[in-house]
């Protein structure tokens, strides 16, 4: 039902954990990790609660939580880039696999707002 979301929500899961593990962090790289850490599996944490939803306004719910972590995750994975905390190949790497689950995840949110619409609306 979900296609590639939650295997590429899970898939930049793991490789922002092995980022933060593979790596001898100084404290300010320590300290933006943990946050990329935190909204990063976040992301697939809130995409995996979606595919049970109580409802559909919690499956929306759910979805935009996701779509907000992801973004935030950008910004750290952005911040880290520009205090040259990681490599522009990292950067690059992570910030792509990021940019494509937004795009998922805008394209989720919009259809299942137009979908609780027509549901609306029929009532």
């Amino acid at each position: 039902k979900y296609g590639y979301l939650f295997p590429s929500s899970s898939g930049f899961c793991s490789a922002v954990l092995t980022q933060r593990i593979s790596s001898r962090l100084s404290s300010f790289e320590f300290i933006i990790s943990k946050q990329i850490v935190r909204s990063g599996t976040s992301i697939a944490a809130n995409v995996a609660e979606a595919m049970f939803p109580q409802s559909d306004a919690d499956f929306l719910s759910k979805m935009n939580i996701a779509l907000k972590e992801a973004n935030e995750t950008g910004y750290w994975l952005e911040l880290l880039h520009r205090t040259e905390q990681i490599s522009l190949d990292k950067y690059k790497e992570l910030s792509n696999k990021c940019a494509s689950i937004r795009v998922m995840l805008i394209a989720s949110c919009r259809t299942a707002k137009e979908n609780t619409d027509k549901h609306t609306d029929v009532m």
